[in-house]
């Protein structure tokens, strides 16, 4: 089976990070690398972006216990359900920023140690990964779904084409395959095809109806096609599955403000303020 992920080669290519420091990061827990063939380890894509961190914050000689703290933050931060390739990872006086174009995590202040895009590092991992995806085809008679899966996560950010080809060979084996129907609906929703996003959406919402995240992104995709009641039910059915998840508060503070609602944005949007703020 062709192993997917990046080798301690790659990440020596393309991070300058030698073995001997991406033992120490591995064995301090800043990543968890899979089990590769003959016991070589494999990296995430997601992992690049914790060792890109990790490695500007060490050469910036922030004491250990800040940078334990700062990736421990960034790990927390980095979502599931958005584009890595969009982000940009700040690290400002050991506090993590992660900025998307649209919403900002961990108000940062003093003086920026570490600024960098991830997209730049995609564009940089983009070969590696595309050789990978291409050796998969050629043994895809050995693959089972999972496989398909774990590529796909490792190709999202670099090659998104060839991460919703994955998923789709997931779903090929595996039709109630969850995690892929929800990542490809994404997939779609950011290639602006949302008549497919919404498909996809609505197959994850009706599989798992306790999971909020289907139901946000499908108002997300409603709302982006000016559907603007059917994005507040959806909304809604997010809030009625977990009350506590902000961003939906937020979302139908906007729906309701634009509709002229404004008693319905303002309740939405002090919940919103609220769920941010915390118990105090």
């Amino acid at each position: 089976m062709p192993a997917a992920g990046f080798s301690a080669t790659d990440i020596a290519k393309l991070l300058g990070i030698q073995p001997a420091r991406l033992r120490i990061f591995v064995r301090e827990g800043f990543v968890a690398p899979r089990p590769g063939p003959r016991g070589a380890q494999r990296f995430s894509f997601q992992d690049l972006v914790v060792l890109r961190a990790a490695q500007g914050l060490l050469d910036d000689k922030l004491p250990a216990r800040r940078v334990h703290e700062a990736l421990r933050k960034l790990r927390e931060q980095l979502p599931n359900g958005r584009s890595l390739a969009q982000m940009r990872i700040v690290v400002d006086g050991g506090r993590v920023v992660v900025r998307d174009g649209q919403e900002t995590w961990e108000p940062a202040s003093g003086q920026k140690v570490l600024d960098f895009e991830v997209a730049a590092l995609a564009r940089k991992a983009a070969p590696i990964a595309l050789r990978g995806a291409a050796e998969a085809r050629r043994h895809e008679q050995n693959l089972d779904a999972e496989d398909w899966f774990e590529l796909g996560l490792d190709l999202e950010a670099t090659a998104p084409a060839e991460a919703e080809d994955a998923y789709r060979r997931v779903l090929a084996l595996d039709a109630e395959h969850y995690d892929a129907r929800l990542n490809l609906g994404r997939l779609r929703h950011e290639a602006g095809d949302l008549r497919a996003a919404e498909s996809h959406y609505r197959a994850a919402e009706s599989a798992h109806p306790n999971d909020p995240t289907p139901a946000f992104n499908l108002g997300v995709a409603l709302e982006d096609g000016k559907r603007y009641e059917e994005a507040i039910s959806a909304y809604q059915r997010a809030i009625a599955a977990d009350g506590s998840f902000a961003d939906a508060h937020f979302n139908l503070s906007g729906v309701y403000q634009r509709l002229g609602r404004p008693a319905l944005a303002l309740r939405f949007l002090k919940s919103y303020r609220q769920l941010v703020r915390g118990p105090r």
